[in-house]
Parts: structure tokens; C-alpha cells; sequence
């Protein structure tokens, strides 16, 4: 587990020794340096000494704090993303966010000294002010989220992405819009090639355009300087993993985004999924099957092409994504091109929750989501965590009873995952230590 690494670091930088660094860890030292700053001061006014400064427990408090301050912000982004929803909706919204702060790979590591509940607090933090206008901060913040995860780089660019994406969708109201379909979202076009070529000529007249390019960076300068920032540390770095780099090496693993479509049909199913949605996904299909034939195609052909399978998936039986390579992948070599059909169906269904956005906002998305997952060679649920959360925080607000639902079931996964990991503990052959199962 990371924690092996994250704790002795933290403790490093609790005693002032900034200068010393572990080389198996690739991330910066964001946890480490809030870690101090939240227990420094806590230790000064209570008088603490001994052990408990710094210790395990302490450390893995810090993430508590986060949980805590992740709940507050997904209320925050669901009351301002869901500000025209119907009235009496305040409880349908303190649910949602209850439910979506008990994510189960995202509640699993509140408990552990790991980065992911920091890493999740400061880039909902970004989007948040991103929302709300104050771009100065929702940068700090960015910065802030880079220190504890570089590929937060992705969500930092997604807030600036957000703002070209409105510029874009008020360019494309006054050129596109008629009378009787201003009422409509905006730059909502139907999924055709006909439709994806006047998309790809209007954003290209866009971006070529210095007056729409001045507009855009009169607001989203800010992010700029983050980006160069970063392009700057890369430069100096060699590269984006700071510590072992061996083992995070970049590669074009297209199959990534199969699997976030599919752990996202699975996670949402209670929120996304209805009998009406399967209904118009077997009416898209009978209107445009050829459509449908070339993303067949291409997923064939991504799928056989483009699977990488990092050593550590195939080596660390730790962890749950180990057990669901063993039992579906590796059954036989026809298992990853068999499940095609499931991956097109779960994009769409994906897709098709976003109906409600804009056009250029969910190309902006979805360019993110790419970065984020394809360049990962390992198949790891926890990066799937910000794009999981992303999707479900902008899909329409789901009903009570459904809400009910996802609730029991994220409670359901997580009290299985924790009586998993506390009671069926196991030893590998060449190390006394006890190993546990986890996400």
C-alpha cells in the first residue's frame, strides 16, 4: 500500500527535514505540506508531545478533514449546477451530495493516509470558484491540486475549458440559432457525420478568430499562467512523475476509456439507467446503424491494438482490479473484443446523461476525460475518481427514490469493502507482512 511511503514522508517533513525525499514516490508533496500545516499548529495549542505528533492516526485524520470539506463543496456544485431545477429540491440535493461523498473507491481512502480525498477536495474547490467567477483563486487552487496529483493538470485545463465552451456556445447561438429553437440548449447538434463536420469547421473558425481568442483569454488567463507554470516544471523535471518513473510511463491505452465507461454504468446505475433510456438506445441504433457500425469498428480495432497491461495489474493481488483481469479479461482472448457491445452501450449512456449540457462543454469534458484515463497504463480505479464524480455532479438531478438507491448502494460496496479489507487478511510466501484486499 502507498501508505508505506506517504507516512515516513509526512513524518520527514514533520520534523523540518524538506530536503529529504523518498524515490518511490511520484507524486509532489501537496499531503505532506498540509498535512504540517493542519497538525502544527493543533500540536501548539494543545500541547501535544511524544508519538501522537505525526502519528499514523493524526496523518490519516487530515483525510477526514477532507472528506468532510468534499461533502460541503458537492453540495456547493450540485445547489449552483442545479440552480433551475423544479422547487423543493433542497433535500433531493443534500442526498445527492451525501450519496456522492460515500463514492466508494473515493469513501474507501478517507481512511488511509493516501492523496485522494486532498486531491478531490482541491479540484472541486477549483471547479467551484471556476463557476462562480473568482478565476484568480480557482488557479491558486489548481496549483494547490497539482501539488498533490500532476494529472490534476487535466481538471485545471477542464475550468479554463468550461469557459471557452460557454464563449463558443454564445458564437454558435447568434451564427446557428433559429427562432424556433432558441429556447433549446445551446449547440446541441444530432450525433451524425454531417454533424460532427459542421462542429469540427465551427471550432476551427473559432479558434482562428483573434476576437473569440482575445474574449477567451480576457477571463481564462489565469489558467494560462497555471498551464505554463506547469509546462515549465515539466521541462525542469524531465518529465511529469517526480521519484520512480519506471513504473508510470505514458502509452496510448484507448481500452482506459472503455473501462471508466463501464465502472461509470455501474456505479451509476440507479441515477442514469431507466427503461425509456434502453428504449432510445435500441431507436438510435435502428436510425443510424451505420453510425453505430463505425464505432463498432473502431473500438475492434482500439481494443486489438491498443490494450497495455501494466506489470503491477498481473502481479499485486491486493488490490480488486487484479481479480476482475483474472476472472473476465484472462478467460480467454475473445473476452476483451466480446465486450464491445457493453462498452458502445455504456458510453452512450454515458453520453446521453449529458444531453442537457451544451455541445462545446461536453467536447470539453470529454477531451479531459481522454487525457486523464488513456495515457494510464494501469488500470486503476482511483483515477477514475474527479471524471466518476465530474459526470455524476452534471447529470440532471435525479429523483428521491432513486437517490435513496445509489445511497444503499455505494453503503452496500462500501461495508463490503471494508469488512473485506479488516477480516480476510493474507501473507504473500516471500514477506511476514500482512497483506489486505482493497480498491
Amino acid at each position: 500500500m502507498d501508505e508505506i511511503f506517504h507516512i515516513p514522508q509526512a513524518q520527514k517533513y514533520c520534523h523540518g527535514k524538506f530536503n529529504e525525499w523518498d524515490p518511490m514516490i511520484t507524486t509532489l508533496p501537496g499531503l505532506y505540506l498540509i498535512s504540517v500545516g493542519v497538525i502544527k499548529p493543533v500540536v501548539w495549542l494543545a500541547d501535544l508531545t511524544g508519538e501522537v505528533v505525526c502519528s499514523t492516526a493524526m496523518l490519516r485524520f487530515i483525510n477526514l478533514l477532507f472528506n468532510c470539506g468534499n461533502l460541503y463543496l458537492l453540495y456547493l456544485l450540485i445547489c449552483k449546477l442545479h440552480l433551475r431545477e423544479k422547487t423543493r429540491t433542497t433535500s433531493r440535493r443534500v442526498l445527492s451530495a451525501l450519496s456522492l461523498s460515500t463514492f466508494p473507491v473515493l469513501y474507501f481512502f478517507n481512511f488511509l493516509y493516501y492523496t485522494d480525498a486532498g486531491s478531490t477536495f482541491f479540484i472541486l474547490f477549483t471547479y467551484l470558484m471556476t463557476l462562480y467567477g473568482c478565476h484568480k483563486a480557482s488557479a491558486l487552487l489548481g496549483i494547490c491540486s497539482v501539488l498533490f496529483r500532476q494529472t490534476n493538470i487535466i481538471w485545471v485545463a477542464f475550468c479554463a475549458g468550461t469557459l471557452v465552451a460557454a464563449k463558443m456556445d454564445e458564437a454558435w447561438r447568434v451564427e446557428h440559432t433559429k427562432k424556433r429553437d432558441e429556447k433549446s440548449p445551446p449547440s446541441q447538434v444530432p450525433l451524425s457525420f454531417s454533424g460532427a463536420k459542421k462542429i469540427i469547421l465551427f471550432t476551427v473558425e473559432f479558434l482562428t478568430s483573434p476576437s473569440h481568442v482575445k474574449a477567451v483569454l480576457l477571463v481564462a488567463w489565469p489558467y494560462a499562467v497555471v498551464g505554463i507554470c506547469f509546462l515549465l516544471f515539466v521541462v525542469l523535471n524531465d518529465g511529469i512523475v517526480v521519484g520512480d518513473r519506471t513504473s508510470h510511463e505514458a502509452c496510448l491505452n484507448f481500452p482506459q476509456l472503455f473501462y471508466f465507461f463501464s465502472f461509470t454504468l455501474f456505479f451509476s446505475v440507479p441515477v442514469s439507467l431507466c427503461y425509456h433510456r434502453a428504449l432510445r438506445f435500441l431507436q438510435a441504433l435502428k436510425k443510424q446503424p451505420l453510425f453505430f457500425l463505425f464505432v463498432t469498428g473502431v473500438s475492434l480495432l482500439l481494443v486489438w491494438k491498443f490494450t497495455f497491461v501494466h506489470r503491477y495489474l498481473l502481479a499485486d493481488n491486493r488490490h480488486f482490479p487484479f481479480y476482475v483481469w483474472k476472472k473476465l479479461f484472462q478467460r480467454h482472448e475473445l473476452v476483451r473484443f466480446l465486450l464491445i457491445p457493453a462498452y458502445i452501450f455504456a458510453g452512450w449512456n454515458f453520453l446521453d446523461s449529458f444531453k442537457s449540457r451544451s455541445l462545446f462543454w461536453s467536447l470539453a469534458f470529454l477531451a479531459c476525460l481522454l487525457a486523464a484515463t488513456v495515457p494510464q497504463k494501469l488500470l486503476e480505479f482511483r483515477y477514475f475518481i474527479v471524471p466518476y464524480l465530474m459526470y455524476r455532479l452534471h447529470m440532471p438531478l435525479p429523483s428521491l427514490p432513486r437517490l435513496v438507491v445509489e445511497f444503499l448502494l455505494y453503503t452496500a460496496v462500501n461495508a463490503a469493502t471494508i469488512y473485506i479489507f479488516i477480516t480476510k487478511t493474507f501473507h504473500w510466501p516471500d514477506s511476514t507482512a500482512t497483506q489486505r484486499f482493497m480498491w
